[in-house]
């Protein structure tokens, strides 16, 4: 048995046509187009990347890009006063300040001094809160393209069986409490799990988002399973070329029934639930109908 490849890129550029002609239809009826302000503090050259792909994504999907660069050198209060700003503008409907930061800001402070409402990246703590409670709010946006991802080979989750290995808050925590959502019964592990090999051969569906290089075995995996690779690791090839790679191992593939690639499976889509959250924001901030996107 070979797995299905969960093609994320396909699946993501159909999310982003959705959401483009979402945001032609807001303008058209409401004279809105949203705007997304991303905030990059000092010169990381993957994080230049990143934010250059997200700004790229933004214009394509019709709405507004507003970028904002500090040198490695700004201070908090600096970065503070700028998202005040933001926060404040009514042609930002979005906000997204990327991490890792400089050591000389706390990025707890900043997260929570962000606009609940503009939170496009579902950080603030009032979003993680929505979030544990079932309530209506902006989620992060991997955990949601993994939902997505998991929901094109399984209809519905409910009854599921699924284990998260991770637990931190940007993806192990919010994932979990999405598959709650979904009705499915959700286990997260870690690495003090007692027998974690056997924890993950037991899942229906699994999250691997330990930032790991191939830390998840083919043999961890429940014959048929549907995994979900979160991870994005740079490693050392055997010609010493760098490469990438998830958290499970490759002949995963091998077991499972489903499986997302690395790369090419949860990172598109992240990109792809940027874009979404930033139209369902404008729409928040004007009491309008959240988008009609069908996820």
């Amino acid at each position: 048995m070979t797995a299905r490849i969960i093609d994320g890129k396909a699946i993501a550029a159909e999310l982003r046509h959705k959401v483009a002609a979402e945001a032609t239809r807001l303008n058209a009826a409401h004279g809105v187009v949203p705007g997304l302000a991303v905030v990059l503090v000092g010169a990381s050259p993957a994080s230049e990347v990143y934010v250059r792909s997200k700004s790229k994504a933004v214009a394509e999907t019709g709405m507004r890009p507003f970028d904002h660069k500090l040198p490695e050198t700004a201070s908090e209060a600096e970065l503070l006063t700028l998202i005040g700003r933001l926060n404040a503008d009514p042609a930002v409907s979005g906000i997204l300040v990327q991490l890792p930061l400089p050591p000389q800001i706390d990025a707890h402070k900043v997260i929570a001094a962000l606009d609940p409402d503009k939170d496009v990246d579902g950080f603030h703590p009032l979003n993680a809160g929505r979030l544990a409670r079932g309530l209506p709010g902006l989620v992060p946006c991997t955990p949601f393209g993994c939902i997505i991802l998991a929901k094109t080979v399984h209809a519905s989750l409910a009854g599921m069986d699924a284990v998260v290995v991770g637990r931190s808050n940007i993806v192990g925590k919010p994932v979990a409490q999405l598959l709650l959502v979904e009705d499915a019964t959700v286990t997260i592990a870690h690495s003090k799990t007692r027998d974690l090999a056997a924890v993950c051969r037991r899942a229906d569906l699994l999250v691997a988002a330990v930032g790991r290089p191939e830390f998840v075995r083919a043999d961890w995996i429940k014959p048929g399973a549907t995994v979900i690779d979160v991870g994005i690791n740079r490693i050392a090839g055997k010609d010493g070329k760098p490469r990438i790679v998830g958290d499970v191992a490759a002949d995963a593939a091998a077991i499972a029934g489903a499986l997302t690639p690395v790369p090419g499976g949860v990172g598109p889509m992240t990109i792809a639930c940027l874009m979404l959250n930033t139209l369902r924001a404008a729409c928040l901030q004007r009491s309008l109908p959240p988008p009609d996107i069908g996820c």
